[in-house]
């Protein structure tokens, strides 16, 4: 191998790989830039993000508040969002043709609305610089000599390197190559699902959603708080997926087996609850509690919880008991369901856990172990909540690995 020309090898062929690959080749247009991605399909997840939309980034252009999005990697990735954060990739793809549109929840997507404009843009990029796509190459093994490295495959050397980057993603037969080269792993566990509940108060109300609630896991300090939707294997929406997020491992280790307390008014103390029962009461004499919904829960849930309660349709709000009202008030700010098992949300897989961030420099995204290996992506131990968040996790990590591996 000559000693003249940078050799970059990038294992894996995905979001965070490719982009990676492509910030390496502009910055050293004389290196040799080659992507070795084991499938036939380059950016798959990027191809079906977003229901094959994309979710690009999320329009949040502060890197403290960005931070707190991830459940894992929050500290490393505050610093390391100064180098690049969304506006910058918004930029990136601007100056390339792609425009990118915000929704009302903060996610951004390509103008087009496909997936299509995203990685027709990267491919087109990588023939512009010269990035070499190898296909259907699986790296089995990297062996470190002083200076250099050796990427093994069935078939013997495949490749030699100055410079290596793992963007392997969350899948743990990718950690093996980390390992071999003397790092650990943070064992990888799901980090964003729907949760399933058997219930009898959630029958009939697949479909149906609540637009802000707060749940939290029984011994678990965490608390989420927005929109809830009810599914007919049980509960998903924001909520949801924040929770499961920030509780992918006290999930893992409870085999996905939990009591979950569902505040169904979170804008109300428990005084506030009590004091909208009675006015009811006072109000409505001679009306039906089941037809007369308080905090705007839809009638469909609000009628499942009356009859939960063994408040029957008929009743009206005169004949409203102390023990009714005692019950009502606790139904709305503490009911318990029972979580069973965990499906996983739409077509996106994200897993916590892989290389521990105490490990990496992240100033390079570079093994403390192995000088001259670098990491980007999901094969770190980070992850983001749902709205672009991951993705975003991608291009930063690729780009603060590629500005460290041209520069050396």
């Amino acid at each position: 191998m000559s000693t003249d020309i940078l050799r970059i090898a990038i294992i894996g062929g995905g979001a965070a790989g490719y982009f990676s690959a492509l910030i390496a080749a502009q910055l050293d247009p004389a290196a040799e830039v080659i992507i070795f991605e084991k499938t036939r399909q380059p950016l798959a997840k990027v191809k079906i993000s977003g229901g094959g939309r994309c979710n690009v980034t999320h329009h949040c252009f502060d890197p403290k508040k960005l931070s707190t999005c991830y459940p894992r990697g929050s500290q490393p990735l505050k610093q390391a969002f100064y180098s690049f954060q969304p506006q910058d990739m918004i930029d990136w793809l601007q100056e390339r043709g792609v425009d990118l549109k915000v929704e009302k929840d903060g996610r951004m997507f390509p103008s087009s609305n496909s997936s299509s404009t995203i990685i027709s843009c990267f491919q087109n990029r990588a023939k512009e610089l010269g990035v070499k796509v190898v296909l259907e190459k699986e790296i089995l093994q990297i062996q470190k000599h002083q200076d250099t490295f050796s990427l093994m495959g069935k078939e013997g050397l495949i490749c030699e390197a100055d410079k290596v980057l793992l963007a392997t993603g969350g899948h743990p037969k990718s950690y093996a190559l980390a390992l071999h080269l003397g790092h650990k792993i943070v064992p990888p566990v799901p980090s964003l699902f729907t949760l399933n509940c058997i219930d009898e108060r959630l029958n009939g109300l697949s479909g149906v959603s609540l637009p802000e609630v707060r749940l939290k896991l029984d011994q678990s300090d965490f608390q989420s708080e927005g929109p809830l939707l009810f599914t007919h294997w049980g509960l998903s929406g924001p909520a949801i997926l924040r929770l499961s997020a920030w509780n992918a491992r006290f999930l893992a280790e409870r085999n996905y087996s939990a009591k979950l307390i569902v505040d169904l008014c979170p804008g109300y103390s428990y005084h506030q609850v009590r004091e909208c029962f009675l006015a009811n009461k006072q109000t409505l004499l001679s009306k039906p509690i089941h037809s007369t919904p308080l905090f705007l829960l839809p009638k469909h849930v609000w009628k499942k919880w009356m009859d939960a309660l063994e408040i029957s349709e008929h009743k009206v709000w005169a004949h409203f008991s102390k023990s009714d009202l005692h019950a009502c008030v606790e139904a709305m700010k503490q009911t318990e369901l029972i979580i069973e098992g965990k499906s996983a949300y739409k077509e996106e897989f994200v897993t916590c856990g892989g290389i521990p961030w105490d490990e990496i420099d992240a100033k390079k995204m570079e093994s403390k172990i192995c000088s001259g290996l670098h990491f980007a992506g999901e094969v770190i131990d980070t992850d983001g909540i749902t709205g672009g968040f991951n993705f975003q996790n991608a291009w930063t990590t690729g780009w603060i690995a590629a500005h460290a591996m041209t520069s050396d």
